[in-house]
Protein backbone atom coordinates (compact mmCIF):
# COMPACT_ATOMS: atom_id res chain seq x y z
CA UNK A 1 0.00 0.00 0.00
CA UNK A 2 1.36 3.49 -0.51
CA UNK A 3 1.77 6.24 1.77
CA UNK A 4 -0.96 7.84 -0.16
CA UNK A 5 -3.18 4.76 -0.23
CA UNK A 6 -2.73 4.33 3.47
CA UNK A 7 -3.88 8.08 4.12
CA UNK A 8 -6.86 7.80 2.42
CA UNK A 9 -7.67 4.06 4.07
CA UNK A 10 -6.63 5.99 7.79
CA UNK A 11 -9.09 9.11 6.67
CA UNK A 12 -11.79 6.20 6.15
CA UNK A 13 -11.54 4.72 9.20
CA UNK A 14 -11.90 7.66 11.56
CA UNK A 15 -8.93 9.46 11.63
CA UNK A 16 -9.32 13.88 10.80
CA UNK A 17 -7.83 14.66 7.92
CA UNK A 18 -4.26 16.03 9.28
CA UNK A 19 -4.05 12.56 11.01
CA UNK A 20 -4.29 10.20 8.08
CA UNK A 21 -1.55 12.53 6.31
CA UNK A 22 1.06 12.62 9.21
CA UNK A 23 0.48 8.99 10.04
CA UNK A 24 0.59 7.53 6.62
CA UNK A 25 4.57 8.93 7.34
CA UNK A 26 4.81 7.88 10.76
CA UNK A 27 7.11 4.24 10.12
CA UNK A 28 9.40 6.93 8.27
CA UNK A 29 9.37 9.04 10.78
CA UNK A 30 10.24 6.93 13.30
CA UNK A 31 8.45 8.62 15.89
CA UNK A 32 5.60 7.56 18.72
CA UNK A 33 2.16 6.70 16.86
CA UNK A 34 0.21 7.94 19.85
CA UNK A 35 2.03 11.01 19.83
CA UNK A 36 1.46 12.13 16.37
CA UNK A 37 -2.05 11.38 16.38
CA UNK A 38 -2.34 13.39 19.45
CA UNK A 39 -0.64 15.97 18.14
CA UNK A 40 -2.43 15.93 14.75
CA UNK A 41 -5.68 15.44 16.24
CA UNK A 42 -6.90 19.33 16.23
CA UNK A 43 -5.96 20.52 12.71
CA UNK A 44 -8.86 18.42 11.28
CA UNK A 45 -11.32 20.17 9.72
CA UNK A 46 -9.01 23.17 8.90
CA UNK A 47 -7.86 23.77 12.31
CA UNK A 48 -10.77 22.79 14.84
CA UNK A 49 -13.56 22.69 12.12
CA UNK A 50 -12.77 26.40 11.43
CA UNK A 51 -12.25 25.30 7.80
CA UNK A 52 -9.28 27.24 7.22
CA UNK A 53 -5.86 25.38 5.77
CA UNK A 54 -6.56 21.84 5.08
CA UNK A 55 -5.80 19.31 7.63
CA UNK A 56 -4.28 17.37 4.98
CA UNK A 57 -2.07 19.89 4.01
CA UNK A 58 -1.52 20.69 8.00
CA UNK A 59 -0.53 17.22 8.60
CA UNK A 60 1.73 17.35 5.68
CA UNK A 61 3.18 20.35 7.28
CA UNK A 62 3.83 18.53 10.51
CA UNK A 63 6.02 15.95 8.97
CA UNK A 64 7.49 18.34 6.60
CA UNK A 65 9.08 19.52 10.17
CA UNK A 66 9.54 16.05 11.11
CA UNK A 67 11.41 15.42 8.24
CA UNK A 68 13.82 18.38 8.21
CA UNK A 69 14.71 19.16 11.53
CA UNK A 70 18.21 21.02 10.41
CA UNK A 71 16.75 23.27 7.79
CA UNK A 72 16.44 26.90 8.79
CA UNK A 73 13.58 28.19 9.27
CA UNK A 74 13.55 29.92 6.03
CA UNK A 75 14.46 26.87 4.07
CA UNK A 76 11.42 25.48 6.02
CA UNK A 77 9.26 27.90 5.01
CA UNK A 78 9.96 27.70 1.30
CA UNK A 79 9.52 23.70 1.40
CA UNK A 80 5.99 24.69 3.14
CA UNK A 81 5.35 26.85 0.49
CA UNK A 82 6.27 24.49 -2.40
CA UNK A 83 3.98 22.14 -0.73
CA UNK A 84 1.37 24.58 -0.46
CA UNK A 85 2.05 26.05 -3.80
CA UNK A 86 1.57 22.13 -5.54
CA UNK A 87 -1.67 21.11 -3.51
CA UNK A 88 -3.38 24.12 -4.58
CA UNK A 89 -1.96 23.66 -8.39
CA UNK A 90 -3.92 19.87 -8.36
CA UNK A 91 -6.97 20.79 -5.87
CA UNK A 92 -7.68 24.62 -6.17
CA UNK A 93 -6.96 25.50 -3.23
CA UNK A 94 -5.01 24.52 0.14
CA UNK A 95 -8.36 26.33 2.29
CA UNK A 96 -10.70 23.17 3.96
CA UNK A 97 -13.71 25.72 3.36
CA UNK A 98 -13.05 26.40 -0.52
CA UNK A 99 -12.20 22.69 -1.01
CA UNK A 100 -15.63 21.58 0.86
CA UNK A 101 -17.79 24.32 -1.09
CA UNK A 102 -16.25 23.50 -4.75
CA UNK A 103 -17.84 19.88 -3.98
CA UNK A 104 -20.76 21.03 -3.17
CA UNK A 105 -20.90 20.21 0.44
CA UNK A 106 -21.44 23.19 2.85
CA UNK A 107 -18.34 24.13 5.68
CA UNK A 108 -19.76 24.01 8.52
CA UNK A 109 -17.75 25.72 11.36
CA UNK A 110 -20.00 24.30 14.47
CA UNK A 111 -17.74 22.59 17.37
CA UNK A 112 -19.84 19.36 16.87
CA UNK A 113 -18.12 16.94 14.43
CA UNK A 114 -20.23 14.97 12.26
CA UNK A 115 -20.66 11.37 12.50
CA UNK A 116 -18.67 9.07 10.37
CA UNK A 117 -21.24 7.76 8.15
CA UNK A 118 -21.22 6.41 4.71
CA UNK A 119 -23.18 9.80 3.23
CA UNK A 120 -20.33 11.27 5.14
CA UNK A 121 -18.26 10.16 2.89
CA UNK A 122 -20.12 9.81 -0.42
CA UNK A 123 -20.52 13.68 0.05
CA UNK A 124 -17.04 14.78 1.06
CA UNK A 125 -13.81 15.63 -1.17
CA UNK A 126 -11.66 14.52 2.04
CA UNK A 127 -10.67 10.60 1.01
CA UNK A 128 -8.93 11.91 -2.51
CA UNK A 129 -7.39 15.18 -0.82
CA UNK A 130 -5.61 13.04 1.91
CA UNK A 131 -4.76 11.14 -0.97
CA UNK A 132 -3.02 13.98 -2.68
CA UNK A 133 -2.02 15.54 -0.14
CA UNK A 134 -0.17 12.46 0.72
CA UNK A 135 1.30 11.98 -2.90
CA UNK A 136 2.56 15.56 -2.96
CA UNK A 137 4.44 15.19 0.42
CA UNK A 138 6.19 11.64 -0.71
CA UNK A 139 7.33 13.08 -4.40
CA UNK A 140 8.84 16.42 -2.12
CA UNK A 141 10.86 14.15 0.23
CA UNK A 142 12.20 11.91 -2.65
CA UNK A 143 12.83 15.01 -4.85
CA UNK A 144 14.89 16.25 -1.40
CA UNK A 145 16.74 13.05 -0.77
CA UNK A 146 15.10 11.43 2.04
CA UNK A 147 14.98 8.20 2.30
CA UNK A 148 11.69 6.26 2.40
CA UNK A 149 11.30 2.95 3.65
Amino acid sequence: MTRAEQAKQNFLTGDTCAQAVLLAFAGDLNADCGLLRDISRPFGGGMGRLRLTCGGVSGGVMALGLFFPDLTKSELYALVQEYARRYSARFGSCICGELLAGAGVRADTSVQAEPRTPEYYKKRPCPELVYGAAEILEELLKEHGIPLS
